[in-house]
């Protein structure tokens, strides 16, 4: 009895699986920046996964710090944005979620806590802010530089932001507590 061996030639859509890679990737790094649903994570970053969206029903902050600038987006090397700067934060109702197109399908991996976060040290990077504001002993003060970056800042000792909407480019937080975290992956219609 003769036996033969034939090789067969398979196909991976490149497509779908660098997309499904990058989908892994943004999940795992989702996952390092809540730390469990209890815990505290500490100095960790979300950037490089392109325009996220972060949206909560009510901010409040001490220490908070802005200033305009250029920075790196998935669809650019430099965009304009605003550094904003908090010390000390708690987010009611907090969301936070990027959409991807997979293959012929849009999905989101969406961060949710039903309970308030606590966060200290946050660096967030925006292209659009939309909230209803209110700010104590608000400055907004120039400085004499030759960078266009270190020419304006906005400082007040308290922030509150009320129904936002942000779309953010980088995220980092010294620790956060976020109890009653919840991740969801779910297909969604994108018009």
């Amino acid at each position: 009895m003769e036996s033969s061996i034939q090789s067969v030639e398979g196909m991976t859509s490149k497509k779908v699986f660098w997309s499904a890679l990058g989908t892994g990737i943004l999940v795992l790094a989702l996952l390092l920046v809540s730390f469990g649903i209890s815990g505290v994570a500490y100095a960790v970053p979300i950037a490089g996964v392109g325009d996220f969206y972060v949206e909560f029903d009510k901010l409040e902050g001490n220490g908070y710090t802005f200033f305009p600038k250029m920075g790196e987006t998935s669809s650019s090397d430099s965009a304009p944005q605003g550094t904003n700067l908090i010390e000390n934060l708690t987010i009611d109702h907090l969301q936070l979620y990027k959409d991807f197109k997979v293959g012929g399908q849009w999905i989101r991996v969406k961060i949710t806590a039903s309970k308030p976060v606590q966060i200290t040290g946050l660096q967030h990077d925006a292209g659009l802010i939309e909230a209803d504001a209110k700010f104590t002993n608000l400055a907004l003060k120039e400085n004499h530089s030759d960078d266009w970056q270190k020419q304006f800042q906005q400082t007040s000792s308290k922030i509150t932001l009320e129904h936002a909407k942000l779309k953010t480019h980088y995220l980092f937080q010294k620790t956060i507590n976020m109890n009653g975290m919840r991740l969801t992956v779910e297909k969604i219609d994108k018009k």
